[in-house]
């Protein structure tokens, strides 16, 4: 039997008139269910509000319309810069796999394989190696639209505060000027940096702005042609930003790697299971440690792909067992001193991750002293201390913030930190694409159940007024 021929592209249009009756048969979005919320103090009540509108923000919003519940989103970009994807993201391609679906929702007609298929063809997602990275960016504002999400861009959370009377104050930087609102829960997904900002070494300290960056931060790249240019780090965002350097026709490019050789295994992936993922959250407290804290030890790899994008340059040079010691500003130079040797570079990328820092956002400012920290919950035993695990907040089973002395800080528990800090206390959940969807279900089901029984007197008094009938009394005849 002749195999029979791939289809091919179906177009956008037809995948969104499948998608719109597959939600039409899912129900979605629910009814709303919602008692409406009067004006608090003469201002607005929100249900759920949404600090940041990448892909945590839309997955979690996505879900609670699953279950009836409206959520407003709040972006500090313009519409369509959401993330790091089109704004300081270095890399060619995503590092996960094509096939993960992502924020889906479990619904195959909004899954990138779905948008990838409907314009390319089987044919096309056949060939696709990894998903470029901007069209991962058009995927999630594809996604945005056909969910018809209510995102708010260009507003910037200034202040947060949680209240006693079971609401959030909000303030917000808008285009139309400040602007102030409450909510019942607010839902933190702010991404790598959520809880503080990049992790900069100290011997940055007094070096001109201008001779370095973090790879977080953007950076017109053009600016590097003919530059010598050093990159601390070897790992996924330093090989990016090397590479980016390179192709920007940088004068040579210098890893400076601490380490004698590159980890070869990225452990994270030995640990994607469903049994990972659904139970994470309940595993002890020791067991949660010397989970992260291996992987962290281990440390993950760079992409076989961004390693080669930057080795085939032949003016990139890995130099291994090379950790900075001081760096020292000579007029436009700069002189890293190594243990190999001093370099003379003109530029320096430093690729060194984030750190939990709440000095950093002053928008925290009202509660961030009262949150408790794994540092103030577990004790790991000698030899497995890790700055990071300790700084990450202790979060309850819905993302919540927990307060360090109980009853310190009222309403505290109506934040929720959906972004990566919550990783020791539920695992890779908020943040990475495997399991986006999985943690998105998990806070918006929880979500759900605490607002139902926060308004029972609402929904009883409503289920006593109910008087929709069944029967209308013609539907028999009684026996004589």
């Amino acid at each position: 039997m002749a195999p029979v021929p791939a289809a091919p592209p179906c177009g956008l249009p037809a995948l969104e008139q499948r998608l719109a009756h597959d939600l039409l048969c899912l129900g979605w979005p629910a009814r709303a269910w919602m008692p409406p919320q009067p004006p608090v103090d003469g201002l607005p009540v929100l249900d759920v509000a949404i600090i940041g509108a990448g892909q945590a923000g839309l997955a979690v919003a996505a879900s609670l319309a699953q279950n009836g519940i409206h959520a407003v989103l709040f972006d500090r970009q313009p519409a369509g810069l959401e993330g790091p994807w089109a704004t300081t993201a270095r890399m060619e391609t995503l590092r996960s796999p094509k096939e993960l679906t992502g924020p889906a929702l479990g619904v195959p007609a909004l899954t990138f394989r779905a948008w990838y298929e409907a314009q390319f063809g089987a044919d096309g997602w056949a060939a696709l190696d990894k998903i470029p990275r901007l069209q991962w960016m058009d995927y999630l504002r594809w996604y945005r639209r056909v969910l018809a999400l209510d995102v708010r861009n260009q507003c910037t959370v200034t202040a947060l505060q949680p209240r006693a009377d079971g609401r959030v104050w909000l303030q917000l930087q808008t285009p139309a000027g400040d602007s102030r609102l409450l909510a019942r829960r607010v839902v933190l997904a702010t991404g790598r940096d959520g809880l503080g900002g990049p992790a900069v070494p100290g011997f940055m300290a007094g070096i001109d702005r201008q001779l370095w960056a973090h790879s977080s931060d953007p950076l017109d790249d053009s600016g590097l042609a003919g530059l010598r240019v050093g990159v601390v780090g070897a790992g996924s965002s330093a090989m990016d930003s090397a590479a980016t350097a390179l192709e920007a026709g940088a004068h040579s490019v210098d890893l400076l790697i601490r380490r004698p050789d590159l980890p070869r295994i990225n452990k994270s992936k030995g640990a994607g299971v469903p049994g990972m993922v659904h139970g994470h959250h309940l595993l002890a407290d020791d067991q949660k440690w010397r989970l992260r804290h291996y992987i962290n030890r281990s440390q993950v790899p760079p992409p076989q792909g961004s390693t080669l994008r930057v080795s085939r340059h032949a003016n990139a040079h890995f130099h291994f067992s090379c950790p900075v010691q001081a760096v020292v500003q000579q007029g436009r130079q700069l002189l890293v001193t190594t243990p190999r040797r001093v370099f003379a570079l003109d530029f320096l990328i430093v690729s060194t991750g984030f750190q939990v820092d709440w000095a950093r956002r002053p928008e925290y400012a009202g509660f961030a002293d009262q949150v408790r920290a794994w540092k103030h919950r577990h004790s790991p035993p000698a030899g497995q201390h890790d700055d990071e695990l300790a700084d990450a907040p202790d979060l309850g089973p819905l993302f919540e913030f927990q307060p360090r002395t109980p009853g310190a800080c009222p309403g505290l528990e109506r934040i929720h930190c959906f972004c990566y800090p919550a990783t020791l206390s539920h695992g890779t959940v908020s943040g990475d694409i495997p399991a986006i969807s999985d943690g998105a279900r998990r806070l918006a089901t929880g979500l759900a159940a605490l607002f139902y029984r926060e308004d029972f007197d609402h929904h009883l008094a409503a289920l006593e007024a109910y008087a929709d009938p069944e029967l209308l009394g013609h539907e028999w005849v009684p026996a004589a």
